[in-house]
């Protein structure tokens, strides 16, 4: 559009440029008009000059014509006497010009005399201004024409350059019917009007010599009884051109600097809007990391800061209520384990009071006592497995680990429930790779696979199979633990590694296998039960091996 517009501005700028030129060249060429008229009035009214035409003799007429021309005359203009029919009497100054036609031109510009009568006429393939002054002597009535005198200015190539340098570089070229007959310019520069373009009015637009140029066309009078001859302005483009090239790589710089520095403003204002927001997204990953103590700084007044503060007002509330979440969570998980205690130790206490009670008090033969005591060991060993639930919750993670063979670590667990499986007619199929070694916390995994195995044996009172087998790889081991019990309710599986979660127990905190598989973890390992069994439930418990074992 700029481009547009700057095409727009240069051709009308030259329009105004050729239509100085023009109205320069009408104005000094009227002036060399009205001097050549005027120089022929005054000779054809001098008195001499009027009695020497009178005497129609040639030689007569020649001599005073050419006294009175070289007094007054310019020496670039052609003076001829021409007799009534139009023969040359007198040809005087300048140069020499045939004329034809001039009986003809005569006739017609008879219609003006006694005035005179001027236009332009070609000659010879040469342009001429010409001014005719008739001589008139009173004969009788009406006057009578003696000579007519022909004043002609020569309108060549010199006066073409002449007014190219009084125009500041205007281009004149003078035609008749296509041909040059004067030009500023190389003739063979010129081209044909029908190879450019033609604008409004009488202004043309073509290439002149390879340069784009504008021309404006008038016609001038022709001398009646002669064609009319056109004067074209020439203006070229190519000093607009050069400065609309100098402007155009001016404004690219512009341009090219107002897009560096848009673009270096939009980045720092970019920069400085998303500094805040990437410290509220670090606070968001923070917040995520459960670090409810992260803050974001405030540094302005604005939406963002506004942000920042509603955002570090949040932390604060999500701090304040998370720590009294995890208040009255302690609370409710004390209130539970306390009633869960308080009601598994009911019914064991009960049992070891009145047995102890039966003892004192009555009279029980031997076999009676064995059935006590043995109700007694029971539920003293209940009290017992509380007891160590609960402390296994206290001490986790207190006793160095050390290296122990994972055989002993089962045999351990398995030796415990000896007199139980025993007395349920349970049968223990051991089977563990004896060269087995892991770094661990022996008396911690003893009790993960003694609770495993309480488990299996509490879902056979009427006897059956436990099996505790083995699979390895270079740098693990994972131990079976299955038995031909009823296997594991479907309601528990989604709690079934959950604290205080207790299916098919009569007795029992549910903290079992929620401990045993946080004490794996802390063993490096994996804990977990195969839904997809047939008959039984089927735990199994990943296991490092240490270096070295193969």
């Amino acid at each position: 559009m700029v481009q547009s517009y700057a095409n727009s501005v240069s051709q009308r700028s030259l329009q105004e440029e050729v239509k100085t030129s023009l109205e320069a060249y009408r104005a000094l060429w009227a002036e060399r008009a009205r001097n050549a008229a005027s120089v022929s009035k005054v000779i054809s009214s001098m008195s001499d000059v009027r009695s020497a035409f009178q005497t129609r003799d040639s030689a007569t007429i020649r001599d005073v014509a050419s006294q009175v021309w070289a007094g007054i005359s310019a020496k670039d203009a052609s003076f001829l006497v021409l007799d009534p029919i139009g023969n040359v009497i007198a040809s005087l100054g300048g140069r020499e010009i045939r004329i034809s036609g001039a009986g003809k031109m005569l006739t017609m510009a008879r219609e003006q005399f006694p005035e005179q009568c001027a236009g332009y006429a070609e000659w010879e393939g040469e342009l001429y201004y010409v001014v005719l002054t008739p001589v008139y002597v009173q004969a009788g009535d009406e006057p009578a024409l003696l000579n007519v005198l022909l004043v002609a200015l020569n309108v060549n190539h010199q006066v073409a350059e002449a007014m190219k340098r009084s125009t500041n570089g205007s281009e004149f070229a003078f035609l008749m019917d296509d041909r040059v007959l004067a030009s500023s310019l190389p003739v063979k520069d010129f081209p044909k009007l029908s190879s450019g373009q033609r604008l409004q009015g009488d202004f043309w637009r073509l290439k002149i010599g390879g340069a784009d140029s504008l021309l404006l066309e008038t016609k001038l009078p022709g001398l009646r009884g002669s064609p009319a001859p056109e004067l074209f302005v020439i203006r070229s483009f190519a000093g607009a051109s050069d400065a609309f090239a100098e402007w155009h790589e001016n404004v690219a710089l512009i341009w090219l600097g107002a897009m560096c520095v848009g673009i270096a403003l939009t980045y720092l204002l970019a920069k400085r809007i998303l500094r805040p927001v990437e410290a509220l997204d670090r606070a968001a990953g923070e917040v995520i990391r459960l670090n409810y103590d992260y803050r974001v700084p405030v540094e302005t007044g604005d939406e963002l800061g506004r942000l920042a503060a509603t955002f570090n007002n949040m932390c604060e509330s999500i701090k304040a209520a998370r720590l009294e979440l995890i208040t009255r969570e302690r609370i409710a998980t004390v209130g539970r384990l306390a009633a869960s205690i308080v009601h598994d130790l009911r019914n064991p206490l009960a049992a070891i009071y009145g047995g102890a009670e039966m003892l004192v008090d009555s009279e029980l033969s031997g076999e009676q006592q064995k059935r006590l005591a043995g109700n007694i060991y029971r539920s003293s060993r209940q009290i017992k497995e509380l007891l160590q639930e609960l402390l296994e919750v206290s001490r986790a993670g207190v006793k160095p680990a050390e290296i122990s063979r994972l055989i002993d670590i089962v045999n351990s667990a398995a030796d415990s429930i000896g007199p139980m499986a025993q007395s349920q007619n349970v049968i223990v199929d051991l089977q563990i790779d004896e060269t087995a070694e892991v770094l661990a916390d022996h008396d911690r995994l003893v009790r993960v696979f003694l609770n495993i195995m309480n488990n299996s044996l509490d879902a056979m009172p009427g006897g059956g199979v436990l099996k505790i087998t083995d699979t390895r790889d270079a740098a693990s081991i994972v131990v079976h633990v299955e038995d031909t019990g009823a296997g594991i309710d479907e309601e528990a599986w989604p709690k079934l590694f959950q604290p205080f979660a207790s299916y098919g127990k009569k007795n029992g905190l549910g903290l079992g296998l929620a401990l045993s598989r946080h004490t794996v973890s802390e063993h490096n390992g994996e804990l977990w039960a195969d839904r997809e069994t047939v008959r039984g439930a089927r735990f199994h418990i990943r296991l490092p091996l240490q270096n070295g074992t193969r």
